[in-house]
């Protein structure tokens, strides 16, 4: 599909005609059907097994990743686009001496999370200042502050939690939404050894951990009973500072972290057009314009789809031994207003991203301008003070 086309289908879904987009993709592990990957971790070390139904079958299923795994990742992608100076989009940045740069794409909670909430902006405390009261009273028919200063917020979603403000909090639903799903996943075992090729025995009474109790040191055995007696409780095993053997074990297969096989696993992704409709974006009178709001939605849903094509051509490596591969091209599909009314098409980054120029460009004839660069803020002294005294910290209490 050209750039052209997909902005004809984003006006279509702007303008009601379209429920959703929607793209399915089947993927198997990079080993080949059979090979044994690793899901992420929950409590306990558990895995994210479910029970679902599919075609009136039940089906055991485990989740290979979460949806807000999925959204950091089309965060991840936009950010890079955003610094080989692909994407001209709005980024908070804030700098803390001995820290990677903090970003409005890389904190947790985006533009509502405490890291901003603790910064300067303009000088001034960031919910305090000019543009800032703008976003704190922003919501979805009021989302020309969110459009101009952190447009991902409107297609990941976001919640004022720290407002205090109840049901009137600030939360703006999902538009994009994708997970991955393994079907018909079966547990699998992990096994562990270890040989030292220095041969430690398991010997006793000669390890004694040092005062900063992060080394050990040697005690040489004096024979006196006495004296053994006062380092009762003191000493360590070889396999406690990492010598010596380990003998081979076995996870319990219905508990223990020990990976996956699986049929197929899918990643299902859904920009929902329904919800971006309902976002509205008012002028500084607060007068709204179906023009308007229509322009400024098809931006929001070229970015999502942008984040997509971008995140499936960077591929499925999802941590150590989950790494995941296509076993076709990954296809789009608009979705009526039933299921029924089906249209296919294939789409790729260089189309969605001049798709998404077009659109940026056809909202700032409606007066709809977002913010194109780094927005710079500035860590409150406070926020310094408590990341320095946290860095030198060492189990709870201060280190030296």
């Amino acid at each position: 599909m050209t750039a052209e086309e997909l902005i004809q289908v984003l006006n279509r879904g702007c303008q009601g005609e379209l429920t959703a987009i929607r793209s399915v993709t089947r993927l198997q592990p990079a080993g080949g059907a059979g090979d044994k990957v690793f899901p992420p971790t929950y409590a306990d070390a558990t895995y994210a097994f479910e029970t679902r139904v599919v075609d009136g079958h039940r089906v055991e299923t485990v989740l290979l990743d979460s949806v807000q795994s999925q959204a950091n990742r089309f965060e991840d992608v936009l950010l890079e686009a955003y610094r080989s100076n692909k994407l001209a989009m709005p980024v908070f940045e804030m700098s803390i001496p001995g820290h990677e740069t903090v970003t409005s794409l890389t904190v947790p909670h985006r533009v509502h999370d405490a890291i901003l909430r603790d910064s300067l902006w303009n000088g001034k405390p960031f919910r305090e200042s000019e543009n800032g009261k703008r976003l704190v009273s922003a919501r979805a028919w009021n989302a020309t502050p969110f459009y101009e200063f952190a447009p991902t917020v409107l297609l990941l979603g976001t919640w004022d939690s720290q407002s205090g403000g109840g049901v009137n909090t600030a939360k703006i639903a999902r538009s994009l939404v994708s997970e991955i799903i393994a079907f018909d996943a079966v547990r699998g075992v992990r096994t562990s050894s270890r040989i030292d090729p220095l041969g430690i025995k398991l010997v006793r009474d000669v390890i004694v951990k040092t005062e900063d109790g992060d080394m050990w040191r040697f005690a040489e055995p004096c024979g006196d009973a006495k004296k053994a007696k006062k380092l009762d409780g003191k000493t360590l095993r070889p396999s406690e500072i990492n010598h010596g053997n380990v003998a081979p074990t076995i996870t319990d297969r219905e508990t223990g972290p020990g990976g996956v096989t699986f049929r197929v696993a899918l990643q299902t992704t859904v920009l929902s057009l329904t919800q971006l409709r309902k976002l509205r974006f008012p002028d500084a009178q607060a007068t709204t314009a179906p023009a308007r709001d229509a322009a400024g939605r098809a931006v929001i849903a070229a970015l999502g789809l942008y984040a997509v094509t971008l995140s499936q051509e960077e591929g499925y490596q999802l941590r150590s031994r989950c790494q995941l591969v296509p076993t076709e091209a990954p296809q789009f599909e608009t979705i009526g207003r039933t299921e029924k009314e089906r249209e296919q098409f294939v789409l790729d980054s260089t189309a969605a991203r001049a798709a998404l120029k077009i659109a940026i460009e056809a909202a700032e004839t409606q007066g709809l301008k977002w913010h194109a660069g780094r927005i710079g803020l500035e860590p409150r002294a406070d926020l310094v003070k408590l990341v320095e005294f946290s860095d030198r910290t060492v189990g709870g209490a201060e280190g030296e």
